[in-house]
């Protein structure tokens, strides 16, 4: 696929199919966020991958409420995303420079994954509604480490829909604010 097809293609699937997700499109995935860039090549990520049925679906739990992401019931992975510890480097240029370097990165390995999973025919949806606390009790996560993020992965169970976004004047302008 064509990265422009590929960009077009992407979406934020709601609805599932109960095809399991092969192990080895799964692992493409993670080796696609795994070459991310990140600041000082700090990497400060690690993906985990919850496809035992009962455990998914407590994880699932923990990120429907009131009335948001039921469709993480129909998923038949959720990768949970933790926030690792930087490196100094990028610690340190993040205080100079008054910016969360890792929460950038986390983000283009997050996007990373996520175009692999499309080009490979799966639907993904980045979740940041759940209840972290009980996520990092489920799965052991040590109470200093954060969930920005978890990402549902299936087969899509509805067709590619229409982009709906701001015309590229509306966001964008040359040489000026």
């Amino acid at each position: 696929m064509e990265f422009t097809e590929l960009i077009q293609h992407r979406q934020s699937d709601r609805r599932y199919t109960d095809k399991p997700v092969e192990k080895e499109k799964i692992a493409t995935c993670l080796e696609a966020a795994r070459l991310a860039p990140s600041a000082n090549n700090s990497q400060p990520w690690k993906f985990i991958v919850v496809d035992d049925p009962d455990l998914k679906d407590r994880v699932a739990d923990c990120s429907a409420s009131l009335g948001m992401n039921k469709f993480t019931f129909q998923a038949p992975v959720i990768i949970v995303v933790v926030l690792e510890q930087e490196n100094i480097f990028s610690s340190i240029g993040g205080k100079v420079k008054d910016k969360v370097f890792c929460h950038y990165d986390i983000g283009i390995a997050v996007s990373h994954f996520c175009l692999q999973a499309a080009e490979l025919g799966l639907g993904t949806c980045i979740i940041g509604w759940f209840d972290e606390k009980k996520i990092r009790e489920l799965l052991n996560i040590n109470r200093k480490r954060r969930v920005p993020l978890i990402i549902s992965l299936g087969y899509p169970g509805a067709p590619v829909r229409p982009k709906k976004r701001k015309s590229l004047k509306e966001i964008s302008s040359w040489n000026t604010y």
